[in-house]
């Protein structure tokens, strides 16, 4: 192997890893805001193996699918990704402002159940699609590459879902709109 050979195989690596880290950012910053509204440590760890896994399907699903699909749902995408983020961020500062009266008539996304847990993994993992369609066209090795994305998208909102269950204690009630409003200003960032 030459010296080119060298500086290719190690750009490949940067690349993959700047990739990784820019498509963990979205669980992050994600996992920060649910972390805000108080969660535990097994929902931790289930809602970022999850994560994880998406971060891993997403990309390898758009590799299947195609470079001339993967350009029409591309923008497609990151506009279902943005909605998803600002229904949810919505919906958490509207629930931190209703005073809820003991009847449990409030129905909110809860990130405890199995289809919440769906729906946010997908929402911060969609945009992966559109990097797995041009994921062929220069990397060697697709499973390491897939692989790093899911370690480093469950890693990013291990760290998030901490970091935000830190902040919760001591913003008391205030944490949910917070939290809230870090969500609806992410989604609104995708989508403009």
């Amino acid at each position: 192997m030459g010296l080119g050979g060298i500086y290719e195989g190690w750009g490949q690596i940067v690349t993959v890893a700047i990739m990784a880290v820019a498509l963990g950012m979205d669980a992050f910053s994600l996992g920060v805001g649910i972390g805000m509204r108080g969660i535990r440590l097994l929902h931790v760890l289930q809602l970022s193996l999850l994560i994880a896994f998406f971060h891993v399907l997403m990309p390898l699903l758009g590799l299947f699918t195609g470079s001339y699909v993967g350009h029409l749902l591309g923008q497609v995408t990151t506009y279902a990704a943005g909605g998803l983020l600002v229904l949810l961020g919505g919906h958490m500062v509207f629930n931190s402002f209703r005073r809820d009266d003991g009847g449990g008539s409030s129905r909110q996304m809860d990130h405890r159940t199995a289809l919440g847990m769906l729906l946010i993994s997908l929402s911060v993992s969609v945009d992966s699609f559109s990097v797995g369609v041009s994921l062929g066209m220069f990397v060697n090795s697709i499973i390491l590459t897939v692989l790093a994305f899911g370690a480093c998208g469950g890693v990013m909102s291990i760290t998030g879902l901490l970091l935000g269950r830190r902040v919760s204690r001591s913003l008391g009630e205030y944490g949910e709109a917070l939290g809230g409003a870090i969500l609806l200003a992410f989604g609104l960032l995708f989508i403009f």
